[in-house]
Protein backbone atom coordinates (compact mmCIF):
# COMPACT_ATOMS: atom_id res chain seq x y z
CA UNK A 1 0.00 0.00 0.00
CA UNK A 2 1.08 3.25 -1.27
CA UNK A 3 0.38 6.58 0.68
CA UNK A 4 0.83 10.32 0.05
CA UNK A 5 1.57 12.28 3.59
CA UNK A 6 1.40 16.01 3.80
CA UNK A 7 2.07 18.13 6.57
CA UNK A 8 0.91 21.38 7.18
CA UNK A 9 2.35 24.95 6.40
CA UNK A 10 -0.02 27.56 5.45
CA UNK A 11 0.48 29.07 2.12
CA UNK A 12 3.69 27.09 1.48
CA UNK A 13 1.16 23.89 0.60
CA UNK A 14 1.47 25.70 -2.63
CA UNK A 15 5.24 23.90 -3.07
CA UNK A 16 3.62 20.55 -2.01
CA UNK A 17 1.02 21.02 -4.88
CA UNK A 18 4.11 21.22 -7.07
CA UNK A 19 5.67 18.18 -5.56
CA UNK A 20 2.81 16.21 -5.52
CA UNK A 21 1.74 17.11 -9.17
CA UNK A 22 5.25 15.94 -10.59
CA UNK A 23 4.03 12.26 -8.31
CA UNK A 24 1.04 11.91 -9.72
CA UNK A 25 0.90 13.60 -13.50
CA UNK A 26 4.83 13.13 -14.67
CA UNK A 27 5.94 9.60 -12.12
CA UNK A 28 1.72 8.40 -12.63
CA UNK A 29 2.32 7.38 -8.99
CA UNK A 30 -1.23 5.68 -7.58
CA UNK A 31 -1.93 6.19 -4.06
CA UNK A 32 -4.32 4.14 -2.10
CA UNK A 33 -4.43 6.35 1.00
CA UNK A 34 -3.43 10.17 1.42
CA UNK A 35 -3.33 11.81 4.70
CA UNK A 36 -3.02 15.53 5.24
CA UNK A 37 -2.24 18.42 7.94
CA UNK A 38 -3.69 21.60 8.40
CA UNK A 39 -2.54 22.67 4.38
CA UNK A 40 -1.98 19.24 3.60
CA UNK A 41 -5.91 18.26 4.54
CA UNK A 42 -7.10 21.28 1.82
CA UNK A 43 -4.84 19.70 -0.37
CA UNK A 44 -5.89 15.66 -0.26
CA UNK A 45 -9.17 15.88 -1.72
CA UNK A 46 -7.91 16.90 -4.98
CA UNK A 47 -4.81 15.45 -5.13
CA UNK A 48 -7.13 12.19 -4.68
CA UNK A 49 -9.30 13.15 -7.49
CA UNK A 50 -6.53 14.23 -9.91
CA UNK A 51 -7.54 17.78 -10.17
CA UNK A 52 -4.22 19.10 -10.35
CA UNK A 53 -4.92 22.17 -12.83
CA UNK A 54 -8.05 23.53 -10.15
CA UNK A 55 -5.58 23.11 -7.18
CA UNK A 56 -3.31 25.25 -9.23
CA UNK A 57 -6.22 27.74 -9.68
CA UNK A 58 -6.55 27.92 -5.71
CA UNK A 59 -3.36 27.88 -4.27
CA UNK A 60 -2.13 30.29 -7.09
CA UNK A 61 -5.53 32.54 -6.82
CA UNK A 62 -6.47 32.47 -3.31
CA UNK A 63 -6.13 35.37 -0.46
CA UNK A 64 -6.60 36.64 2.99
CA UNK A 65 -10.07 38.17 1.90
CA UNK A 66 -11.07 34.12 0.83
CA UNK A 67 -9.97 33.16 4.37
CA UNK A 68 -10.48 35.72 7.05
CA UNK A 69 -14.15 37.08 7.88
CA UNK A 70 -12.07 39.21 10.60
CA UNK A 71 -9.06 39.07 9.74
CA UNK A 72 -5.79 40.01 12.72
CA UNK A 73 -3.36 40.90 10.73
CA UNK A 74 -2.08 43.69 8.86
CA UNK A 75 0.38 43.03 6.20
CA UNK A 76 3.26 45.76 5.64
CA UNK A 77 5.92 46.07 3.42
CA UNK A 78 8.91 47.65 3.38
CA UNK A 79 11.16 47.40 0.42
CA UNK A 80 10.79 43.37 -0.49
CA UNK A 81 10.24 42.69 2.80
CA UNK A 82 6.83 41.40 4.32
CA UNK A 83 6.44 41.88 7.96
CA UNK A 84 3.20 41.39 9.68
CA UNK A 85 1.35 43.80 12.12
CA UNK A 86 -1.81 43.77 14.39
CA UNK A 87 -4.89 44.47 13.23
CA UNK A 88 -6.08 46.61 16.63
CA UNK A 89 -9.70 47.18 15.21
CA UNK A 90 -10.60 43.42 14.59
CA UNK A 91 -8.69 42.00 17.69
CA UNK A 92 -10.49 44.78 20.30
CA UNK A 93 -13.71 43.94 18.33
CA UNK A 94 -13.26 40.27 18.75
CA UNK A 95 -12.49 40.81 22.72
CA UNK A 96 -15.86 42.98 22.93
CA UNK A 97 -17.67 40.24 21.66
CA UNK A 98 -16.53 37.56 23.77
CA UNK A 99 -14.27 35.58 21.34
CA UNK A 100 -11.50 33.71 22.82
CA UNK A 101 -9.56 34.36 19.17
CA UNK A 102 -7.98 37.25 17.76
CA UNK A 103 -9.73 35.89 14.33
CA UNK A 104 -12.15 34.23 12.85
CA UNK A 105 -12.21 32.42 9.58
CA UNK A 106 -15.60 31.45 8.79
CA UNK A 107 -14.84 32.51 4.85
CA UNK A 108 -12.37 29.53 4.69
CA UNK A 109 -15.21 26.96 5.20
CA UNK A 110 -17.29 28.83 2.92
CA UNK A 111 -14.11 28.61 0.28
CA UNK A 112 -13.77 25.18 1.11
CA UNK A 113 -17.46 23.86 0.23
CA UNK A 114 -17.34 26.19 -3.05
CA UNK A 115 -13.97 24.55 -4.45
CA UNK A 116 -14.86 20.66 -3.30
CA UNK A 117 -18.40 19.78 -4.47
CA UNK A 118 -20.64 17.36 -3.16
CA UNK A 119 -20.81 15.19 -5.83
CA UNK A 120 -16.94 15.70 -5.76
CA UNK A 121 -16.83 14.15 -2.20
CA UNK A 122 -19.46 11.21 -3.36
CA UNK A 123 -17.42 10.29 -5.94
CA UNK A 124 -14.10 9.95 -4.18
CA UNK A 125 -16.17 8.32 -1.05
CA UNK A 126 -16.63 5.56 -3.27
CA UNK A 127 -13.25 4.92 -4.62
CA UNK A 128 -10.93 2.38 -3.05
CA UNK A 129 -8.37 5.39 -1.73
CA UNK A 130 -9.02 6.36 1.58
CA UNK A 131 -8.33 10.21 2.24
CA UNK A 132 -8.24 11.01 6.07
CA UNK A 133 -7.33 14.54 7.42
CA UNK A 134 -5.75 15.58 10.99
CA UNK A 135 -7.70 17.84 13.75
CA UNK A 136 -6.75 18.52 16.90
CA UNK A 137 -9.20 17.66 19.83
CA UNK A 138 -7.77 20.28 22.40
CA UNK A 139 -10.76 19.23 24.83
CA UNK A 140 -9.17 15.86 25.26
CA UNK A 141 -5.25 16.86 24.04
CA UNK A 142 -5.06 14.93 21.04
CA UNK A 143 -4.73 14.06 17.51
CA UNK A 144 -8.02 12.37 15.73
CA UNK A 145 -7.87 11.21 12.43
CA UNK A 146 -11.13 11.78 10.32
CA UNK A 147 -11.59 9.38 7.08
CA UNK A 148 -13.73 10.48 4.56
CA UNK A 149 -15.67 6.91 4.51
CA UNK A 150 -16.51 7.56 7.85
CA UNK A 151 -17.95 11.12 6.73
CA UNK A 152 -21.03 13.16 5.72
CA UNK A 153 -20.59 15.60 3.04
CA UNK A 154 -20.82 18.49 5.43
CA UNK A 155 -18.84 16.88 8.32
CA UNK A 156 -15.46 16.27 6.10
CA UNK A 157 -15.84 19.85 4.95
CA UNK A 158 -15.96 21.02 8.60
CA UNK A 159 -12.57 18.57 9.48
CA UNK A 160 -10.92 19.67 6.50
CA UNK A 161 -11.45 23.30 8.04
CA UNK A 162 -11.02 22.36 11.68
CA UNK A 163 -7.57 20.76 10.91
CA UNK A 164 -6.19 24.33 9.16
CA UNK A 165 -7.95 26.52 11.86
CA UNK A 166 -4.80 28.14 13.20
CA UNK A 167 -5.43 29.21 16.30
CA UNK A 168 -5.71 32.04 18.20
CA UNK A 169 -5.52 33.66 15.24
CA UNK A 170 -8.43 31.99 13.36
CA UNK A 171 -11.42 30.17 14.21
CA UNK A 172 -11.76 27.90 17.66
CA UNK A 173 -14.67 25.15 16.29
CA UNK A 174 -16.45 23.25 18.91
CA UNK A 175 -17.66 20.21 17.48
CA UNK A 176 -19.13 17.20 18.98
CA UNK A 177 -18.72 18.63 22.46
CA UNK A 178 -15.68 19.15 22.00
CA UNK A 179 -12.96 22.22 20.81
CA UNK A 180 -10.83 21.69 18.16
CA UNK A 181 -8.32 23.15 15.78
CA UNK A 182 -5.39 22.61 13.99
CA UNK A 183 -4.06 19.58 13.17
CA UNK A 184 -0.49 20.92 13.06
CA UNK A 185 -0.92 21.76 16.99
CA UNK A 186 -0.81 17.65 18.00
CA UNK A 187 0.68 15.93 14.68
CA UNK A 188 2.00 18.16 11.98
CA UNK A 189 3.63 15.45 9.94
CA UNK A 190 0.87 12.19 9.98
CA UNK A 191 3.57 9.39 8.95
CA UNK A 192 3.16 7.29 11.96
CA UNK A 193 -0.82 7.12 11.15
CA UNK A 194 -0.01 6.13 7.55
CA UNK A 195 1.73 3.08 8.76
CA UNK A 196 -0.87 2.00 11.24
CA UNK A 197 -2.98 2.13 8.86
CA UNK A 198 -0.93 -0.82 6.42
CA UNK A 199 1.27 1.93 4.35
CA UNK A 200 4.23 0.09 2.79
CA UNK A 201 5.63 3.32 1.31
CA UNK A 202 5.11 6.46 1.74
CA UNK A 203 5.89 9.51 -0.10
CA UNK A 204 6.13 12.80 2.71
CA UNK A 205 6.31 15.93 1.70
CA UNK A 206 6.88 18.30 4.52
CA UNK A 207 7.07 21.97 4.56
CA UNK A 208 9.92 22.95 6.52
CA UNK A 209 14.00 22.14 5.37
CA UNK A 210 15.76 19.49 6.01
CA UNK A 211 17.54 21.40 8.43
CA UNK A 212 17.52 24.91 9.80
CA UNK A 213 19.21 27.09 7.53
CA UNK A 214 18.84 30.77 8.96
CA UNK A 215 18.92 31.86 12.40
CA UNK A 216 15.22 32.59 13.74
CA UNK A 217 14.50 36.53 14.22
CA UNK A 218 11.52 37.11 16.89
CA UNK A 219 9.27 39.34 16.23
CA UNK A 220 9.59 43.19 17.17
CA UNK A 221 6.19 43.31 18.43
CA UNK A 222 4.24 41.17 20.96
CA UNK A 223 1.66 39.70 18.22
CA UNK A 224 4.51 38.78 15.92
CA UNK A 225 6.44 37.50 18.77
CA UNK A 226 3.72 34.83 19.80
CA UNK A 227 3.30 34.02 16.14
CA UNK A 228 6.93 33.11 16.06
CA UNK A 229 6.35 31.22 19.47
CA UNK A 230 3.85 29.34 18.14
CA UNK A 231 5.90 28.43 14.21
CA UNK A 232 8.74 27.37 16.95
CA UNK A 233 5.92 25.08 18.88
CA UNK A 234 4.75 23.76 15.88
CA UNK A 235 8.34 22.91 14.34
CA UNK A 236 9.62 20.58 17.84
CA UNK A 237 6.38 18.71 16.94
CA UNK A 238 7.19 18.29 13.29
CA UNK A 239 10.70 16.82 14.42
CA UNK A 240 9.09 15.07 17.04
CA UNK A 241 6.61 12.89 14.22
CA UNK A 242 9.48 12.76 11.76
CA UNK A 243 11.05 10.74 14.39
CA UNK A 244 8.57 8.59 15.28
CA UNK A 245 7.55 8.24 11.63
CA UNK A 246 11.18 7.26 11.03
CA UNK A 247 11.28 4.57 14.03
CA UNK A 248 7.78 2.92 12.82
CA UNK A 249 9.05 2.99 9.44
CA UNK A 250 12.19 0.91 10.41
CA UNK A 251 10.15 -1.32 13.21
CA UNK A 252 7.72 -2.09 9.79
CA UNK A 253 10.30 -2.55 6.80
CA UNK A 254 8.13 0.62 5.48
CA UNK A 255 10.14 2.65 3.06
CA UNK A 256 9.99 6.60 3.37
CA UNK A 257 10.41 9.11 0.60
CA UNK A 258 10.87 12.46 2.21
CA UNK A 259 10.16 15.82 0.22
CA UNK A 260 11.67 19.20 2.15
CA UNK A 261 11.50 22.28 0.86
CA UNK A 262 14.72 23.02 -0.55
CA UNK A 263 15.10 26.79 0.77
CA UNK A 264 12.85 28.79 3.40
CA UNK A 265 10.48 30.11 1.79
CA UNK A 266 8.69 32.62 4.15
CA UNK A 267 8.44 33.64 8.45
CA UNK A 268 5.08 33.85 8.52
CA UNK A 269 3.01 30.47 6.44
CA UNK A 270 -0.22 32.77 7.17
CA UNK A 271 0.77 35.29 4.70
CA UNK A 272 -1.31 34.34 1.65
CA UNK A 273 0.87 36.57 -1.65
CA UNK A 274 -0.44 35.01 -4.77
CA UNK A 275 2.74 35.64 -6.90
CA UNK A 276 4.83 33.76 -4.05
CA UNK A 277 2.89 30.87 -4.23
CA UNK A 278 3.08 30.65 -7.96
CA UNK A 279 6.61 30.24 -7.75
CA UNK A 280 6.65 27.84 -4.88
CA UNK A 281 4.18 25.69 -6.59
CA UNK A 282 6.72 25.85 -9.55
CA UNK A 283 9.85 25.53 -7.56
CA UNK A 284 8.34 21.99 -5.97
CA UNK A 285 7.42 20.52 -9.21
CA UNK A 286 11.21 21.18 -10.31
CA UNK A 287 12.48 20.10 -6.52
CA UNK A 288 10.26 16.72 -7.10
CA UNK A 289 11.59 16.13 -10.60
CA UNK A 290 15.50 16.63 -9.67
CA UNK A 291 15.23 14.43 -6.74
CA UNK A 292 13.07 11.88 -8.70
CA UNK A 293 16.25 12.51 -11.16
CA UNK A 294 18.57 11.69 -8.52
CA UNK A 295 16.81 8.63 -7.21
CA UNK A 296 17.44 7.17 -10.57
CA UNK A 297 21.06 7.74 -10.93
CA UNK A 298 21.66 6.19 -7.08
CA UNK A 299 19.63 2.79 -7.85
Amino acid sequence: MRALVISGGGSKGAFAGGVAQYLLQNKRIHYDLFIGTSTGSLLIPHLALGNINKLHNIYTNVNMEQIFDINPFIIKRKGRAEYVTINHFNVIWQFIRGRRTFGESRKLREFIKTNFSESEFEYLKSLPTDVIVTVTNISKNQPEYKSIKDCTYEEFCDWIWISSNYIPFMSLVKKNFCEYGDGGFSCFVPIAEAINRGATEIDVIILETEIRIKKTILGKNPFSLLINLFLFTMDQVGKRDLWNGKLAAKNKNTKLNLYYTPTKLTNNALIFNQKKMKKWWDLGFKYAQNKSEIMSDNK
